[in-house]
């Protein structure tokens, strides 16, 4: 069967794997830069062209490239060895399934999870095609788990944030000085942040590996780079003393949009190096299967067109239908200004970091929610749209039966067509 329809199914995987990236660039990259498109620090397009570089240099340079084909041991494909084809059709279903609940949901501006959408649909076809015993459901229990656990720790690392720059910045005496004086440090935080999660994951491409203690001395040496350079660009921002405390706020608003562009990078490097493996991996099993004649490897080498094809639908996705998305996250859950979207965004950076080290299979959207939240909280319960929040809550909990099911029905329907 493999030998007849390997064309056929190469196809499909490439196409459908296009249709997933599209839907992840829609829904996934779409919220990981909402925040700074919402506070207003940089536009549409300026997100579209740092999620191209950011994004693509995240999943080259840092995206665990032996990308475990069977998805993060979600499944034990041992029973059906002899029978490499079902597993083609079930990861072709994962992909149309999670592609089409990605579609729908940006279509509704409901920022689900891409990670969870393909793990809903991986079990959904396993279930049927292996069997119950074949799904791995302590790691499911994890996940769920995690749904939980990752907003939280998102959002409290944001509310202290938060509260930091409340404290220390806005609510001073001098409000305009100690932002020039503060906005480095805070800034350092997001250079050591995005070098240090590139360093954990090593540079596995470029065969480089660093130990714990060098790439901690390589962050902070980073860290201190990036800080050097927002202190020049805060140096030319000219201000007159006796100005008044609203335009002292303007300008500090203008000072964090500047620092706001070097976290909506850290995040699409972050979200990158996390998720973009998770929408190509079914592809990568599919081209593995066919081109080995139905061998099926535990790992398989990601070759780059691959995450190129990735890296193309995920642009496309975020410039067409990116934007309902972006306005969920940016101005519907709280209304976001440069400090609010820089301590969001730093802080969902941070524990997308925290959680890539321990490999846990976190969602980067429910971390940049949990965030967004966190950051409404420090201004006060009232200042959060529970209405908004109820509904993206709701569309997580759907998620993975959704996937499933969809899933179930697009195997059914690959298995009657090709058999």
């Amino acid at each position: 069967m493999l030998v007849e329809y390997g064309s056929v199914f190469m196809i499909l995987a490439v196409v459908l794997g296009l249709y997933m990236s599209w839907g992840i660039g829609a829904n996934d990259v779409a919220n990981a830069m909402g925040t700074s498109v919402g506070s207003g620090a940089i536009s549409v397009k300026q997100a579209i062209i740092i999620a191209a570089i950011f994004e693509f240099s995240g999943a080259f340079l840092a995206g665990g490239h032996v990308t475990k084909t069977i998805r993060k041991s979600i499944i034990d494909p041992t029973p059906i060895m002899d029978q490499p084809e079902i597993l083609v059709w079930g990861m072709l279903s994962a992909l149309l399934a999670a592609a089409l609940w990605l579609t729908f949901a940006s279509w509704l501006g409901w920022p689900v999870s891409t990670t969870h959408s393909i793990i809903g649909a991986i079990v959904g076809f396993a279930v049927v095609g292996i069997g119950v015993d074949a799904v791995n459901w302590s790691k499911i229990g994890i996940i769920v788990l995690s749904w939980i656990v990752s907003p939280l720790v998102g959002g409290t690392l944001a509310y202290i944030l938060m509260r930091s720059i409340q404290k220390f910045i806005l609510d001073s005496d001098t409000p305009f000085l100690n932002a020039k004086r503060y906005a480095p440090v805070y800034v350092f935080l997001v250079g050591f942040l995005l070098s240090l999660v590139t360093l954990f994951k090593g540079l596995k491409h470029l065969d480089i590996t660093f130990s714990v203690g060098q790439s901690f001395f390589a962050a902070v040496i980073f860290g201190v780079i990036v800080a050097v350079i927002v202190r020049f660009l805060i140096n030319r921002l000219k201000m007159k003393e006796a100005e008044s405390i609203h335009d002292q706020f303007t300008q500090i608003e203008r000072i964090f949009g500047i620092m706001m562009i070097f976290t909506a990078c850290a995040m699409a490097f972050a979200h990158g190096s996390n998720d973009v493996a998770n929408g190509i991996g079914p592809m990568a099993a599919i081209v593995s299967i066919v081109e080995s004649g139905g061998e099926m490897a535990q790992e398989s080498n990601l070759p780059l067109w691959i995450l190129l094809t990735g890296g193309v639908g995920i642009v496309l996705g975020l410039s067409t239908l990116g934007y309902r998305v972006m306005q969920t996250i940016g101005s519907k859950i709280t209304e976001l200004v440069p400090t609010r979207g820089f301590s969001a965004e730093l802080a969902a950076a941070a524990t997308v970091v925290i959680a890539s080290r321990t490999g846990i299979p976190v969602s980067t959207t429910q971390i940049a929610v949990g965030a967004v939240m966190g950051v409404g909280l420090a201004r006060g319960i009232g200042a959060l749209d529970l209405r908004v929040v109820g509904g993206i809550f709701m569309s997580w909990v759907i998620t993975l039966p959704v996937g499933a099911l969809l899933s179930i029905f697009f195997f059914f329907f690959f298995r009657g067509v090709f058999l």
